[in-house]
């Protein structure tokens, strides 16, 4: 049968309804490679049409969060910011609708992964999520009886004359299910309908799909849309504290997984420092380190080079390969020229393998503008590629040589496991995805580590809590796969430890205020002796510590708010310290009124701080709730004025 050329979305819906009747299961990529229009279509259609039964599974489904009434500062700060790079983004109706709860009864819609907290308060979400290894979903899918994909696609040449389409930003679970039909429970049709972006790059490689095998694709002018761009987060002290214990367990000549998120962003500047002022970076460590162990005794520059096997191509790894940081072919490392024969020879020189890609718009853009030779170093391939060790197994091991794979959790326990997805009571904040995968590779590969980060505490003032803790109702890593923990108070090696050494190693990297209950919950389960007492080297396990070890690199530039770069005005930029202070004394009101008060006794506003007033709604308020903040926010500048020049953010590009 013919490619059909979609001339409106709504064609798309009818093509596809006409073709699998009213009993529609549709599979959606995560991220930005959705085919948003035909989603909306098929949408439309059902919420019409009570007859049609329309199953959606995806991930992250991202839209621009609705302008609250009477918001608090952060939703004042992060909607407008969210909304204003996302103007032209193509809104999924079923996501706007499952966040308002107002689903119609004949569409359900299940992701097995959210973005981060968003739906904690959501009973519609929480109750449809589905819980599944990234590794699995394929499974899940092909059970479900999944009978049309809609992948949005980057074609290869103008409308309706591609002689192929890229998979772009999401190889990861298409591939898979594609290779895996045969497998499909149902008897029915199977549609592979695209939709194509002149925004996706052009990846090329396991990802090119040859137009014939598409039942249809929508690809017109009018279904054109900005991809969703999430902005860069600032990066903290305390991102910065933990990056650069790692950056420090980072061997030349190794392969390298890291996430998404302001942790993310800490990691890539770290390791640039380490390349290009390895001095520099040696002494930074040596101020955080207090007693340095073998696992943190990798501190010169990349002479080899790194290769990346990552599930996620975040922006951090294509600047370190712009940096010559990330060097090493995936073939490099292989001795054996049996081995190395294998596979795509595209793919043996390739820098990165990754499974899908996510980030700023000015990410996106870096991708398409790059040279053809240098993007090709690039290798977008499935899922069951990067995140498993099966299929050429022999080739993934001497490729993936002296592994770090590091992924952040929430919480961890004394005795090892750490908590990543969701909460005691069952509330769901993201999801597993891939973090499974990578701890359970790097027990199964030679010099292979797994590195899962946590913030040592969580909250403020009276509401701080410690995030090592003593047990847990939920864990996403057990126990008996423990590898290596990190806070910003340093590294917990746990790997073949004891329990008893295990929770000693823990409440080293804890934080000094809650060390002692936690000394005394593990002596009374007598998981440790009664007389064991914390060594004074760790007994200063501050926010305050850190401060003072990191203050001056960041008073050099040498760690930047923005390493990345940022999609923030100067003006928002400039409200992150003050907003950032303002949480740190939420809990302590007497202070707050005090500031306010004196804001309001003090100087008129100056022309910089009633610009960033009025970004916050803030400029002639009304309700007494929000004079107060303004005065609040105006107080909070002026506390962190001094702190404007660790902000500069550099060009990302």
């Amino acid at each position: 049968m013919a490619v059909s050329a979609y001339r409106t979305p709504e064609d798309a819906a009818e093509h596809i309804l006409s073709r699998l009747g009213k009993r529609v299961t549709l599979g959606l990529p995560l991220g930005i490679g959705k085919a948003n229009h035909i989603a909306n279509a098929l949408y439309a259609r059902a919420e019409a049409d009570s007859s049609i039964a329309l199953t959606i599974f995806s991930a992250v489904s991202l839209g621009v969060p609705e302008p609250l009434a009477g918001a608090d500062l952060k939703a004042r700060f992060i909607a407008p910011l969210i909304g204003r790079i996302n103007q032209g983004h193509e809104p999924l109706l079923y996501a706007k609708a499952q966040a308002a709860g107002a689903l119609p009864r004949n569409i359900s819609v299940h992701e097995f992964f959210l973005p981060a907290g968003a739906h904690l308060g959501n009973p519609d979400v929480q109750q449809a999520y589905l819980s599944a290894n990234y590794t699995h979903v394929v499974s899940v899918l092909l059970d479900a009886g999944v009978n049309v994909l809609a992948p949005l696609v980057s074609p290869s040449g103008e409308a309706h004359s591609s002689t192929s389409y890229s998979l772009s930003s999401n190889t990861d679970l298409v591939l898979d299910f594609l290779s895996r039909l045969d497998e499909r429970t149902g008897a029915g049709p199977f549609l592979l309908t695209g939709q194509a972006n002149r925004q996706l790059p052009y990846m090329r490689g396991p990802g090119e799909v040859e137009t014939a095998r598409f039942d249809g694709v929508l690809d017109t002018p009018e279904t054109q849309f900005d991809l969703f761009s999430v902005p860069r987060q600032p990066v903290t002290l305390m991102d910065y504290a933990t990056a650069l214990h790692c950056a420090a367990m980072i061997p030349d000549g190794g392969t390298l997984q890291i996430g998404i998120g302001s942790f993310s962003d800490a990691l890539t500047q770290a390791l640039l420092v380490r390349h290009r002022e390895a001095a520099t970076f040696e002494k930074i460590v040596d101020g955080l380190v207090i007693q340095p162990s073998d696992l943190q005794a990798h501190r010169g520059r990349f002479e080899t080079g790194l290769y990346a096997s990552s599930e996620m191509l975040v922006e951090g790894l294509v600047t370190l390969m712009k940096a010559g940081v990330i060097a090493r072919p995936a073939n490099a490392a292989v001795d054996d020229p049996d081995l190395a024969a294998l596979g795509a020879p595209e793919d043996a020189q390739a820098l990165i393998h990754a499974g899908f890609f996510l980030g700023a718009g000015s990410f996106y853009r870096r991708l398409r503008e790059m040279p053809e030779v240098e993007r090709d170093r690039i290798r977008m391939m499935p899922i069951s590629f990067v995140n498993d060790l099966f299929g050429s197994e022999a080739l993934k091991r001497a490729q993936r040589r002296d592994a770090r794979f590091i992924n952040n959790g929430l919480m961890a326990t004394l005795l090892g496991a750490v908590v990543s997805d969701g909460l005691e009571d069952g509330r769901v904040i993201s999801g597993v995805g891939g973090q499974y995968n990578f701890v359970a590779q790097a027990h199964e590969l030679k010099g292979a580590r797994s590195i899962l980060t946590v913030r040592a505490t969580r909250g403020y003032g009276s509401r701080m809590t410690s995030n090592v803790v003593w047990n847990y109702g939920h864990v996403t890593i057990p126990r008996h796969l423990r590898d290596v923990v990190v806070t910003e108070y340093g590294a917990a090696d746990l790997r073949g430890k004891s329990d008893r050494d295990c929770i000693a190693a823990m409440l080293n990297v804890a934080d000094s205020r809650f060390q002692d209950d936690l000394l005394t919950q593990a002596k009374k389960a007598r998981k440790i002796e009664a007389s064991y007492r914390i060594p004074d080297s760790f007994r200063g396990n501050s926010p305050e510590q850190i401060a003072d070890t990191l203050g001056p690199a960041q008073a050099r530039g040498d760690l930047p708010m923005f390493p990345l770069g940022t999609e923030m005005t100067a003006t928002e930029q400039r409200l992150v310290p003050a907003l950032q202070h303002l949480a740190a004394n939420e809990q302590d009101r007497l202070s707050l009124l005090r500031g306010a008060y004196d804001a309001w006794r003090g100087e008129a506003a100056s022309a910089e701080e009633r610009d960033a007033l009025a970004r916050l709604d803030l400029a002639s308020p009304e309700p007494w709730r929000d004079r107060l903040m303004h005065y609040a926010v105006l107080w909070a500048l002026r506390e962190t004025a001094s702190d404007a020049a660790a902000i500069t953010a550099p060009d990302a590009d």
